[in-house]
């Protein structure tokens, strides 16, 4: 078992999840209580009436066909029992079809209700799985391979309907038969019965070893399923690249060698099995041997050994019946066995998802977000990304500062640009006024309160995010635009996609609007997929605009025509632009130069190139004045940037 330091969060909480299926009995089966008492009475019912025709049929063949004894039934009075050999037999007859008339109906009814009760709980841990994933903070998501959680959406919650469904019904019918067949049989000869049961506590603790010995071999097992996911989905998703880079080869042994690891941890759980189960139909087998034997001797030369009495031959057929009656159910024990660990597993890996906590939030009594004016305020903020998730899951362990003493003021509808080397934090800077991450010291106001004060789904829908990763969904063009504001017309829907110079083409796809994208957008191209995540920007209508490098995907012509819908849509709206390409941010109100997570320059587009620091350096080499950026060059520009001194109105 792994270890706070080796382990992510997930498997951290995961293993320390106690007694799972209890607990996913209480949180979800107790939802829908009554389809689990529905199905638990019919199965018990239905198994009751089928161990009716063994019994009768005993006291048919002693007291109607040999008539050694009366006609008697264990419960019932004789009063209620007819006299005549003839009588006796068409009841006999009539109480054993009635038998499996009752078995069969209520056994149909136990088959609906266990059924509808598994269902509901899978889907109810499931979609509370999927709920609980999206909470989840981004430094899970960092830090989380996505394939294991696939494999808790999908793999663990169809093992725990299985258990469910199957394993805990067939619990019960297993309780209840041998139960039931021992009081049928302790009631004919105890001294018989205790032949046919003798073996009960021998598989009470070969099923306990067996417990013990295939758990972590589950624990393993389920684990390899995710790792595996996470191969595929890896190698699917960048199947461009592998082509691109001729690595096929490589990625399927990748795969090959998950698929193996799968193999083993299958196996090792499968080679206990193939010992328990066996075992324990050996053990069921020496208990029908047995009893045939002391009975067939009891019959022919009278009670053998310690055994006294008489045992008629309906008694004895009684006996041989029920006794392979019981041998099923008990052979049976390891499949139960083998769902309820693998059910364990699968619940430990759904309440370990659960239990990871949601650190960013907003508070219960938020502060309102209604009017938003648009003024932001960067005060002193540092920020280290967590060197785990578990860490940032317990709220310790931050790692080096990437952002480190930012301090800035947009005013209501100015256009504020960020611009430095790869790496500077740019893009982090805005992340944090998303609060996708939170900082770790100082503080961010929007309109003088600090975000934090506010409900999470007000501050994030006054902000309009267009990220350098365009994310598409697998839909049509109008659903991807019209994505987060789902009520929208088609008339606003075409109007977005206007001002985002994505009109034109969309007019030339195969279904224009109506035509679907495929997953992650495959279908367009890289300029496409981004004028598309403007235009659902645009139809949003957020008062804060961020664009991380939203134009980097597209052609010098249609990025002029973005950058002049650009300007219509930021008019009267506080605006943040990251960029690479500084010709897209040469008209910002001010311009902020990060280097190394600090602001080390600020200004217009013509005082920077007046200074001569850092952010003049980039530009000439952006257009061509010098051909490379020497590292001597670059350090130089970042001294001069270093002792400049603050201009007038500047922190």
């Amino acid at each position: 078992m792994g270890t706070a330091d080796d382990d992510g969060v997930f498997e951290v909480y995961r293993d320390r999840v106690d007694r799972p299926l209890s607990r996913l009995f209480r949180e979800y089966g107790l939802r829908e209580i009554e389809w689990f008492t529905l199905g638990m009475v019919a199965n018990v019912t239905a198994r009751v009436a089928s161990l009716l025709p063994p019994l009768v049929l005993g006291v048919a063949i002693d007291a109607v066909f040999v008539g050694e004894s009366d006609y008697t039934l264990p419960l019932v009075p004789d009063a209620w029992l007819p006299t005549g050999d003839e009588a006796q037999f068409w009841f006999s007859v009539a109480v054993i079809v009635g038998s499996f008339v009752v078995t069969g109906v209520f056994t149909w009814i136990y088959g609906v209700a266990a059924n509808v009760f598994a269902h509901r709980v899978m889907h109810d841990v499931r979609t509370d799985s999927f709920a609980k994933m999206q909470r989840l903070d981004m430094p899970f998501f960092d830090d989380k391979q996505t394939g294991e959680v696939m494999s808790v959406l999908n793999n663990d919650a169809s093992n725990l309907e299985v258990f469910l469904d199957n394993a805990l019904q067939n619990s019960a019918r297993l309780g209840v038969m041998v139960l039931g067949i021992a009081a049928v049989l302790v009631y004919l000869n105890w001294q018989l019965a205790l032949v046919t049961l003798v073996v009960i506590p021998a598989m009470v603790g070969f099923t306990l070893w067996f417990m013990r010995a295939v758990e972590p071999r589950y624990v393993a097992q389920r684990s390899s399923v995710g790792d595996l996911n996470t191969r595929l989905e890896n190698s699917l998703g960048g199947v461009e690249l592998v082509k691109a880079s001729a690595t096929e080869d490589h990625e399927t042994e990748k795969v090959t060698a998950a698929s193996y690891s799968y193999f083993e941890h299958t196996m090792a759980v499968l080679r206990l099995n193939y010992l328990y189960r066996p075992g324990m139909e050996l053990l069921a087998g020496v208990a029908f041997a047995a009893t045939f034997l002391v009975g067939g001797v009891w019959l022919f030369s009278g009670a053998p050994g310690p055994f006294t009495g008489e045992l008629s031959v309906g008694a004895f057929v009684t006996f041989i019946f029920l006794t392979q009656r019981i041998v099923t159910p008990l052979a049976e024990v390891s499949n139960i066995v083998d769902q309820y660990e693998n059910a364990k597993a699968s619940s430990e890996r759904v309440f370990g998802l659960m239990d990871v906590p949601v650190k960013i939030t907003g508070p219960d009594d938020h502060a309102p977000l209604d009017d938003v004016a648009g003024r932001v305020e960067y005060r002193d903020v540092d920020f280290a990304y967590p060197e785990t998730a578990l860490a940032a899951a317990e709220g310790d362990e931050h790692g080096e500062l990437v952002l480190s003493d930012v301090t800035f003021t947009a005013e209501p509808g100015e256009t504020v640009a960020l611009v430095g080397p790869t790496g500077a934090g740019k893009s982090t800077v805005c992340k944090l006024l998303l609060r996708l991450y939170d900082v770790t010291d100082g503080e961010i106001r929007l309109d003088g309160t600090d975000i934090r004060e506010y409900a999470l789904e007000d501050l994030r829908g006054a902000i309009g995010y267009v990220s350098q990763d365009t994310v598409l969904f697998d839909g049509t063009v109008a659903e991807n635009i019209r994505y987060g504001r789902f009520d929208a017309s088609h008339e606003d829907v075409v109007a977005a996609a206007k001002d985002a110079e994505a009109h034109e083409f969309i007019q030339r796809l195969p279904q224009g609007y109506d035509t679907r994208v495929g997953e992650d957008g495959v279908k367009l191209s890289g300029g496409q997929r981004q004028r598309l995540s403007i235009a659902r920007t645009v139809l949003q209508d957020p008062e804060i605009l961020v664009f991380d490098e939203a134009t980097s995907a597209v052609d010098t012509e249609t990025e002029l025509l973005i950058q002049r819908s650009l300007e219509r849509l930021t008019e009267d709206r506080t605006t943040f632009v990251i960029a690479h390409r500084l010709s897209t941010v040469r008209d910002a109100d001010r311009i902020l130069v990060l280097d190394g997570g600090e602001i080390v320059e600020r200004g217009t587009h013509e005082a920077l190139l007046e200074d001569g620091g850092l952010y003049a350096t980039l530009w000439s080499v952006q257009a061509g004045e010098i051909e490379s950026l020497p590292d001597e060059f670059l350090a130089d520009a970042r001294r001069r940037a270093a002792e400049r001194p603050p201009r007038d109105g500047e922190d």
